[in-house]
């Protein structure tokens, strides 16, 4: 445990070889009879009413006098309107910063507050779901301790991981446990909006600030005021806009497009994306400084294929939850799926993780005649363990030669875009890949696969383009990038 005189840093989690160690921000407050209260939420609030986290039976104290919040530059005490005030240090204020050691008097009342850091090893957790999250995976298990630990707390948190993960599930979750689950969990996705309407749809607009402002306009940020937004796909957000959300992060307020005046908002912000960040960050596509702000928490969800023992728990919830299948007098009309069909479901690579395990068990109920989803009823690709195309699909390698013999993948076909069940974000994800994948193939082939000829004809990183090699599991047999000078 340590203690730090004027500053204690926000919630963190550090993932070191040990395993991931969460460096948690705790405060504390002791009265003068001795009496001690110790928290690690995001609000404290303080009054004579039974149901204040601290209760202070004063007849000098309001009903709910004050309350601390936590943010991520520290504590700060707010007074609600209190009759007789608030006090920090003998001083009265209607809101002020706490540094460890101040003194709080409400009414006749004395506080001390305290705050300090502790070191929490994370132990993975016993159960084998979190909120909305289901898994028994121990990698999973652990996502569910810090879960728990963080979402009380007011933390910025980023998640990564492949498409189809789970990311925004684990948004809502967090969102569910935490204080601010009264409120909005609003969800911008910053790949599927024009770049040139971003800045409007997350701080809003004034009447006539553009061409085609007909009206006034509420952004995001203010909608999600009292609760969380979720960013996702975060790193899709254009260049340009990173130093406003930079702002808005750090200054807790947004203008709108127009306005004169800014305005201030509570806001706790959860970032998602499928992109490597510390990497567009070299590449010079992502704001270091942007970047540092939101890495605060950083969860990292397992792909599919790297905990296929929780199929079979996660095929059970979505035949008991999913309403596909019901029958019309809101029974099941599938009660589970056979040992051998399971056994398929666990050989499969699963490039679209579990959003895709959803639409073929989805799938596989409408085939089925019986209670028991047999092999039968799977999809030809998972029932011969054949990954379809996808941003994980399983490419040949190249065992000898100077250069990359890989052919291209045919497009998706339209039932893989236009399929039943299939959602925008799907069909773009499964478009793209296959465009990824062709595109570093023939580049490479052009270049008789030297990496680094490749990466500059290219026009991108060179890291990121071995990035790319790596998740279509593309290997190149020519000069590689350590062969060649100066590389």
């Amino acid at each position: 445990m340590k203690k730090f005189p004027d500053f204690v840093p926000p919630t963190k989690v550090s993932y070191l070889d040990r395993g991931p160690t969460l460096h948690l921000r705790r405060c504390s407050l002791q009265a003068e009879d001795g009496q001690e209260w110790a928290f690690d939420k995001e609000e404290i609030r303080i009054g004579s009413m039974e149901d204040n986290d601290v209760v202070l039976h004063d007849d000098t104290v309001s009903r709910y006098h004050c309350k601390i919040v936590q943010d991520d530059t520290g504590y700060v005490l707010v007074d609600n309107h209190s009759t007789n005030g608030t006090f920090i240090n003998k001083v009265r204020v209607r809101e002020g910063f706490l540094k460890p050691g101040s003194s709080i008097a409400a009414g006749q009342s004395v506080l001390k507050f305290n705050a300090r850091e502790e070191e929490v090893q994370i132990v993975p957790s016993r159960a084998d779901r979190c909120g909305r999250l289901i898994g028994g995976n121990a990698k999973m298990r652990e996502i569910y301790s810090i879960i728990e630990k963080i979402a009380p707390t007011a933390t910025t948190v980023v998640i990564d991981g492949e498409t189809g993960t789970g990311k925004e599930v684990v948004a809502q979750t967090i969102h569910d446990l935490s204080p601010r689950s009264k409120g909005e969990l609003v969800v911008f996705d910053c790949g599927a909006v024009p770049p040139n309407l971003i800045e409007s749809e997350l701080f809003g607009h004034e009447k006539g600030s553009f061409t085609g402002a007909m009206m006034t306009r509420t952004g995001l940020f203010e909608q999600a005021d009292g609760g969380t937004l979720f960013l996702d796909e975060l790193g899709e957000l254009p260049l340009d806009l990173q130093p406003k959300l930079l702002r808005a992060l750090e200054q807790r307020e947004v203008r709108r497009v127009g306005a004169a005046k800014a305005q201030k908002v509570d806001v706790r912000i959860i970032a998602a994306t499928n992109r490597n960040l510390e990497e567009e960050v070299r590449a010079g596509r992502f704001r270091q400084d942007l970047f540092y702000r939101l890495s605060v928490v950083r969860l990292h969800l397992p792909s599919l294929r790297d905990r296929v023992d929780d199929i079979p728990l996660l095929v059970q919830s979505f035949l008991e939850n999913g309403m596909y299948n019901r029958l019309p007098n809101g029974q099941q009309k599938v009660r589970g799926i056979s040992r051998e069909a399971a056994a398929a479901l666990q050989a499969y690579a699963w490039p679209g993780n579990v959003r895709e395990l959803v639409n073929v068990i989805e799938r596989a109920v409408s085939f089925c005649s019986h209670q028991v989803i047999e092999v039968s009823d799977l999809p030809d690709f998972a029932r011969h363990s054949r990954p379809a195309t996808g941003a994980q699909q399983t490419v040949r390698r190249m065992p000898t030669g100077p250069a990359v013999s890989l052919q291209p993948n045919p497009p998706p076909t339209p039932d893989e875009l236009l399929g039943e069940g299939v959602t925008f974000k799907d069909a773009k994800e499964r478009w793209v890949a296959t465009f990824e994948r062709d595109y570093i193939v023939q580049t490479l082939k052009r270049n008789s696969g030297n990496i680094s000829h490749a990466a500059r004809a290219a026009d991108i990183d060179r890291k990121y383009f071995r990035k790319l090699m790596k998740k279509y599991d593309i290997e190149a047999a020519g000069v590689d990038d350590d062969d060649e000078p100066g590389a």
